[in-house]
């Protein structure tokens, strides 16, 4: 015997309901348009991770700003669609801006490390050209924690992202390198 789909619940209800701080009404609107939010992220920026930590933070972005939903300017779907595209052109300056950093990091002499063969240097070359592949944020937040030494905490403030999405990129960047290097350790063997 098939279960009948629950009834949706009215997007009028619904709004009210989160303006008066309902964080069920948060949930059901979670329900409701978390795969379109997701799906638009995940189109724009063409990564998982990244479309997830959008997603959750046009749902964050909803709840602080849920004084600020007017029903009769528009739909719930379409005031989130206008937060997941304002996160994404933030994610995307972000990425300029990492870029950029990421450059510059990347032409300064480390104070701390001393090039004394070639192939030490030929390391660090891979290194960096390995990190330019990766793209940002993961090759940014990689640099900050091991060439920079700074914390997951610390990364995750400066940065603006979710402290798990930190670690997230730390380990899968380094499972990343580990194996890139395998590559080429094979190669040259």
């Amino acid at each position: 015997m098939a279960v009948p789909d629950e009834p949706e619940v009215d997007s009028g209800d619904l709004a009210t309901a989160l303006a008066a701080g309902s964080t069920d009404a948060l949930a059901e609107i979670y329900r409701q348009w978390s795969g379109l939010v997701h799906t638009i992220a995940l189109r724009s920026l063409g990564d998982v991770g990244d479309a997830e930590d959008v997603t959750q933070q046009v749902f964050v972005s909803a709840w602080n700003g849920r004084h600020t939903f007017r029903p009769e300017h528009g739909s719930i779907s379409a005031w989130l669609v206008g937060i997941t595209k304002h996160r994404i052109a933030d994610l995307r300056t972000q990425r300029f801006r990492n870029h950029r950093n990421l450059k510059a990091v990347a032409l300064e002499p480390s104070a701390t490390t001393s090039v004394t063969d070639d192939s030490d240097w030929a390391e660090r070359l891979l290194l960096v050209h390995e990190l330019e592949r990766m793209g940002d944020p993961r090759a940014l937040i990689l640099r900050m924690a091991f060439l920079q030494d700074r914390s997951h905490d610390d990364i995750s403030s400066t940065l603006g992202l979710p402290l798990g999405t930190v670690k997230s990129h730390i380990r899968r960047g380094l499972v990343q390198l580990r194996e890139r290097l395998k590559e080429v350790d094979r190669v040259s063997s």
